[in-house]
């Protein structure tokens, strides 16, 4: 028997409402909150939560003086489709240039890293 279930992951970032809006265009779902905590409830999934964080620094991925701290890694079909919407988004290419991966690495238009994975 567990202990706890997970109620959210959370990210820090300096607009939580506009990085709710990017994550609810990737995976869907819907945006609830305004201010400096805002929830993006997925149907099915976890509740994504996005916290304002004053002075907030973005990981650099992969740099070990400023670590990723964590990272989403989200199943799609496709790899180039998803790669296409994510940029248009406003995502950031980290490490997409190996075709021969299943997955890519992107930053969050906060600096987070995530993957898009055809695993």
């Amino acid at each position: 028997m567990s202990v706890a279930s997970v109620g959210a992951v959370v990210l820090d970032c300096p607009d939580p409402r506009a990085l709710a809006g990017f994550y609810a265009a990737v995976v869907g779902g819907t945006v609830e909150g305004e201010g400096r905590w805002v929830d993006l409830r997925v149907p099915g999934g976890p509740v994504l939560s996005f916290q304002e964080a004053p002075g907030y620094v973005p990981p650099r991925w992969p740099e070990t003086d400023r670590s990723q701290q964590f990272h989403l890694d989200l199943t799609v079909q496709d790899l180039d489709a998803a790669e296409k919407e994510v940029l248009a988004l406003g995502a950031k290419p980290l490490d997409t240039g190996d075709s021969s991966r299943d997955f890519r690495v992107y930053a969050d238009p906060a600096g987070h890293p995530f993957c898009l994975c055809a695993c």
